[in-house]
């Protein structure tokens, strides 16, 4: 079947609550959550009343009965390029095996999951090879994709799709669609909009990305939960508000605020950074409401040769590559400058320091009208500081 407006959604992993506010928009129903994090438990606790939450995965026999969609953004900390990197082995991401556990003692129509970019890559592509492995020995057909949020919104985040259904072709959920236009670019020549940068890191990455922030993360290599930085064309180097953070996942803004209740308010960044882009599953619901037609025309056989494709299916036994690109539809409207409504923070005179020192030292390429405006955000902090003397400016 395809998804109903009064489907049950069952949600394994849910954070702050990203795929159960998606599928409401579509008229779907959360019938369970599970989280293990009691400062996201509590904001779900909050801002979805009445859903019954189970706080580990590991307690839950088998789904309700009558659930239509099972949703896992499973945990990606060792999986991340920037985590421990131990892929299935590790503690935190094995948890997704709880998942296949679960539909072995009641199946449901279709299977959503969600992680970072990198488990494509790390040790060969092991976790996607176990999930679609799993799917199939489920009698499950399935398709991929790694799909950039920038599409949606002005934040560069890249996270892979899995849909799976007994069914339905989850080609014509997920693969189908495409957008002409790419965000994100940076003109090396002329700056001729705002620039997104990670100021906590300088050395190894930047994240310089146009128009949009870089991913939200919920931590950085300092080792708390930090927003990124943005350049604006007049010179201006600052910080967004958290609730436009919230925003560009697709959170009305304060979604996370009832997190300050427990804990500091900084750990709304790492909430947020954790979170799936609500805009995202709910382009992928729609979908599931109304699929489209799915071109497979040119796709070749996937060869299990390592770093697996950004996009790609199974059906019947066989594996196949997808054209599809990161890119699935034409929906942002508002440049970063538009979408952007609550005050901006200053980037800090010791931040932009260790920032400008780590760039140079680290000789990432980035634009010489970048390197100079951050060198001039110094100038003009250490004055207004008064630790230097204008006539020599």
């Amino acid at each position: 079947m395809k998804l109903r407006l009064d489907s049950k959604v069952t949600s394994l992993f849910a954070g702050i609550g990203g795929f159960e506010l998606a599928f409401r928009s579509v008229g779907a129903k959360t019938n369970l959550m599970c989280e293990i994090d009691p400062v996201a438990t509590h904001v779900l606790e909050r801002k979805l009343q009445g859903v019954p939450i189970v706080n580990d995965v590991r307690e839950i026999d088998s789904v309700p009965r009558g659930t239509d969609v099972l949703c896992a953004g499973f945990p990606c900390q060792d999986l991340s390029s920037v985590g421990e990197k131990q892929g299935m082995l590790g503690t935190r991401s094995s948890l997704v095996r709880e998942v296949f556990r679960i539909l072995e003692r009641r199946r449901v129509e279709w299977v959503i999951f969600e992680n970072v970019s990198f488990m494509l890559r790390l040790n060969s592509g092991e976790t996607i090879r176990i999930i679609v492995s799993e799917l199939e020995r489920l009698g499950y057909s399935w398709a991929y994709r790694t799909i950039d949020s920038i599409a949606f919104v002005p934040q560069h985040r890249c996270r892979v799709f899995v849909v799976a259904s007994l069914h339905h072709d989850p080609r014509t959920v997920v693969l189908s669609g495409e957008s002409k236009q790419e965000y994100g670019n940076v003109d090396f020549d002329n700056q001729r909009e705002p620039l997104g940068f990670y100021w906590t890191e300088g050395r190894f990455a930047l994240g310089l990305t146009g128009d949009a922030l870089p991913t939200l993360k919920a931590g950085s290599t300092i080792g708390i939960p930090s927003p990124p930085a943005i350049l604006f064309p007049n010179g201006e180097v600052s910080m967004p508000d958290i609730r436009d953070a919230e925003r560009l996942q697709g959170f009305p803004s304060n979604w996370t605020k009832p997190a300050e209740e427990l804990a500091k308010a900084s750990i709304r960044w790492r909430l947020v950074g954790n979170a799936v882009t609500v805009n995202v599953v709910g382009w992928i619901a729609r979908k599931m409401i109304c699929p489209s037609d799915y071109n497979h025309d040119g796709d070749t056989p996937l060869l299990d040769r390592g770093v697996w494709p950004i996009a790609a299916w199974g059906m019947d036994g066989e594996r196949f590559c997808s054209r599809a690109t990161t890119f699935p539809a034409s929906l942002r409207r508002s440049s970063l400058l538009q979408f952007l409504k609550y005050p901006r923070r200053p980037l800090s005179l010791k931040a932009t320091r260790g920032f400008y020192n780590r760039l140079v030292a680290g000789g990432l390429h980035a634009p010489d009208y970048f390197i100079e405006q951050i060198r001039q955000h110094i100038d003009n902090l250490e004055v207004q500081h008064g630790w230097k003397n204008t006539t020599s400016l």
